[in-house]
């Protein structure tokens, strides 16, 4: 394997924490301390809700607790604006896998359901260069239908055994079975994910399961 095609926040970019922290902050305001227990349980609540999706996020606890969408939506925002000029940082080993991808000659493309503006500046603030961007707010089909791992297939020229699909969530390597390419799920550090809950055991065949990025360094190649 020597190409990667990257999922992008949570994968590449380590954006959850500040985007679970804003959402929450929105509609439960910034009083309580990091480690109380209401206020983790708050970002526990975000977090699950998340992991489906920022806009299911939104819809689902503006609902819930009464919240003006605008006002999440201006919160989120306002996150996106902010990266532009102090980005979220990278995954750990992000820069050194992309590096390993490029030394054995192969591409390193992102497929995002992030909009391009926003996935862009997130690139350009961390000086990263992916060969290729494609992104679902451009008219794709969002995750887990195979149609932006496909595009990127035929745009380079790529064949399946050349290349492996990473992700954080399991429609991430849902995508990429339907795609007919392998897949790798992260899990930092092996934790249960709210993303991966209850995926135990379920990943599509040639699909596993990595608790670092550096975990795929003996891959390439």
């Amino acid at each position: 394997m020597n190409t990667i095609i990257w999922d992008m926040g949570g994968t590449l970019v380590d954006t959850y924490p500040e985007g679970d922290r804003a959402l929450a902050d929105a509609v439960w305001g910034t009083a309580a301390a990091p480690e109380d227990a209401d206020r983790h349980e708050h970002l526990q609540e975000v977090a699950v809700l998340r992991s489906r999706s920022i806009n299911h996020a939104i819809e689902v606890l503006s609902a819930r607790h009464g919240v003006p969408r605008e006002r999440l939506d201006e919160a989120y925002s306002a996150l996106k604006l902010r990266w532009e000029s102090h980005p979220a940082p990278l995954m750990a080993g992000a820069t050194q896998v992309m590096a390993a991808v490029h030394a054995a000659g192969g591409l390193n493309l992102v497929a995002t359901h992030r909009d391009r503006t926003s996935a862009q500046a997130l690139l350009d603030g961390l000086g990263l260069h992916p060969d290729d961007l494609v992104c679902a707010p451009d008219g794709y089909p969002r995750k887990p239908d195979p149609a932006m791992y496909l595009l990127l297939m035929a745009r380079h020229d790529l064949v399946a055994d050349q290349m492996l699909c990473v992700g954080d969530r399991p429609i991430d390597v849902q995508a990429a079975a339907a795609a007919g390419l392998a897949g790798a799920l992260l899990r930092p550090s092996g934790e249960q994910q709210p993303a991966a809950a209850g995926a135990a055991g379920q990943l599509p065949a040639g699909c596993f399961e990595i608790g670092a990025l550096t975990d795929l360094l003996n891959r390439i190649g």
